[in-house]
């Protein structure tokens, strides 16, 4: 989507601040006996109780509210009967669609007590978010996100899932610009122009590169030894650099 007036914005601003919102308080309930289906239900009832639906469910008929991945589940985890234990890192994807405009986020959260690799993990993906998102700026080539990414990728020693990449969204869940890699790409010669919506969502992993379908037509996994982090926003290229949608999620 590329914004067109200021009413636009204002949608996309709602809808940012409701996924924000409904992350971050799912990842405050998160505890050690609960089911990610019982979690699941606590974000839509968060997410319905502002006026917005689940945007997973209104596109695709996703069996959930939100999607919950945990270990070696990498993304699009259904909530289920899965208990989370302590010690587990338990991933969460947010979208949800308010008055026709669409916002997406994530984070990866442990479980305490949470160990020294994980914290490396996470703390690595995160700045490599924050670092990829200081990189848009409008006329740039699109791919500059994922020079930005790949290159914190190797300064932590990580992987990072080749193929799950960031998105336009707005007036659907997924749009223009499509697949935005997470590496470098010198082929792709797409440029960054004012009022494109998109989202940015790094994966790092401790050794995987590829994300594989678990069998059951939606969760994507990794080997179980190999740890996967994603965080994710929604964001709008203006001429004054971009401005994040989605802040307070995590």
């Amino acid at each position: 989507m590329t914004i067109g007036n200021e009413n636009e914005l204002e949608a996309l601003r709602a809808v940012g601040r409701i996924v924000a919102d409904v992350l971050s308080y799912m990842g405050t309930q998160i505890e050690p006996g609960m089911t990610t289906r019982e979690l699941d239900d606590l974000g839509r009832a968060r997410m319905e109780g502002q006026g917005a639906r689940s945007a997973p469910e209104l596109t695709y008929d996703f069996p959930g509210a939100t999607c919950i991945s945990v270990n070696n589940q990498v993304a699009h985890g259904i909530p289920g009967d899965l208990v989370i234990e302590a010690g587990d890192l338990v991933n969460i994807d947010v979208s949800a669609e308010k008055n026709g405009f669409y916002a997406d986020t994530g984070a990866s959260f442990t479980v305490p007590p949470t160990s020294e690799e994980q914290a490396r993990l996470c703390l690595a993906a995160r700045r490599a978010l924050t670092r990829a998102v200081l990189a848009v700026k409008t006329g740039r080539r699109l791919n500059v996100i994922g020079q930005t990414i790949e290159r914190e990728a190797r300064k932590g020693g990580y992987s990072v899932i080749r193929n799950l990449q960031s998105h336009g969204v707005g007036r659907a869940l997924h749009e223009e610009p499509t697949f935005i890699p997470p590496y470098s790409d010198p082929r792709d010669l797409r440029r960054i122009h004012e009022g494109m919506v998109f989202t940015i969502e790094p994966f790092f992993s401790t050794g995987a590169d590829w994300a594989e379908d678990s069998g059951d037509g939606w969760t994507l996994v990794t080997e179980p030894d190999v740890m996967t982090v994603q965080y994710e926003h929604t964001l709008v290229a203006t001429r004054r650099g971009p401005m994040v949608l989605t802040k307070g999620g995590f």
